[in-house]
């Protein structure tokens, strides 16, 4: 794809410091904002490890398949420079992030902002992405996410969408906001850590939802999906202690258009693919997230019928249609209960 169409430089906001970045992950997201932060303007080194393929292709051609690296982005297959920059973006499986973060243990890093740029909840704890890196890093550091809608596909050819940065952190939230804001990418202050994390990860459920919708022949039920689903995510978020308006913000009814309907939707794909039968072999968060979202469901008590059928299909062995026929003949009930 021609990355030419769309050129930020420049549109940086007046006064705002040139960051050095740390981007670990050289996947399609994680290449992606190298190339975006480095167009506004940053000074980017983008991160992967010596065997990853991605970053050998980065090497010897400077592109991969969805666009072409500013010569001035260092690409590197070693740690030893994430010490001199200001801001780590993390871009790696969700389920790897505790692993990683031991990983850094011995770097130190003290004093550095970390952003968050996946979306997931560990497994094995139920713990939110942040939770991870708070819990693993240095006390000085501070953590932010970056949530909300866009494919690379799309934004490679200039097509803009709207996202959201939360943190727990006030000011780091502003300094983020406004240091990687452009005409691309417009980004909102997150008002709701809790329920950005929940909501973005329980969407990629939604999206696999989706797919099986499709791969059923009917699709026309993405509808339900889209007033339903939210329900059910709120519900979850309100337990844990956040805001149930946020499941209808950019994280996660926000971001439907892009899971649920999207050719470029890896959840929407594998959910498609799994009912047809067919091999898929790109990462499809929502795969591990749906184990996460049934135990925090069973831990908070709150009922999740959409990601317990989206559960029994993929883990329990249970027919797709069964499993559908089970939810429209479930105690009917007020519609926004």
């Amino acid at each position: 794809m021609d990355t030419a169409k769309w050129n930020c430089r420049g549109t940086q906001r007046t006064g705002q410091e040139r960051k050095k970045v740390f981007v670990i992950g050289c996947g399609r997201w994680g290449t992606f904002i190298a190339w975006y932060l480095r167009q506004i303007g940053h000074c980017v080194t983008l991160y992967g490890r010596p065997d990853s393929k991605n970053m050998r292709a980065l090497q010897t051609a400077g592109r991969n398949e969805y666009l072409t690296l500013d010569g001035e982005i260092a690409l590197t297959t070693a740690l030893d420079g994430i010490g001199d920059s200001d801001v780590v973006i993390v871009s790696v499986n969700s389920q790897g992030l505790q692993g990683l973060m031991d990983e850094l243990r011995p770097w130190g890093l003290k004093n550095k902002k970390i952003v968050l740029c996946m979306k997931g909840i560990e497994i094995s704890t139920g713990r939110r992405l942040s939770q991870v890196v708070e819990e693993s890093a240095d006390a000085s550091n501070r953590t932010a996410v970056w949530l909300g809608p866009g494919h690379v596909e799309d934004f490679c050819r200039g097509i803009p969408n709207c996202m959201v940065i939360d943190s727990r952190d006030l000011s780091l939230k502003k300094e983020l906001v406004e240091s990687f804001s452009s005409e691309l990418i417009r980004f909102y202050y997150g008002t709701d850590l809790i329920g950005n994390e929940i909501g973005a990860a329980a969407k990629n459920v939604m999206g696999i939802a989706a797919g099986m919708l499709d791969g059923l022949n009917i699709g026309a039920l993405k509808g339900p999906l889209m007033a339903r689903g939210p329900r059910e995510v709120a519900r979850l978020i309100r337990a844990m202690g956040g805001s149930e308006l946020t499941a209808y913000g950019l994280c996660h009814l926000g971001d439907y258009e892009a899971t649920l309907f999207s050719p470029h939707s890896h959840n929407r794909m594998f959910g498609e693919s799994f009912i047809r039968g067919l091999p898929y072999d790109k990462l499809a968060e929502g795969c591990h997230t749906v184990k996460a979202m049934t135990a925090l469901g069973e831990k908070y008590g709150v009922e999740l019928p959409i990601c317990s059928a989206v559960y029994s299909i993929l883990y329990c062995g249970q027919s797709a249609t069964e499993v559908l026929n089970r939810l429209f003949s479930r105690e009917l009930t007020a519609e926004f209960c």
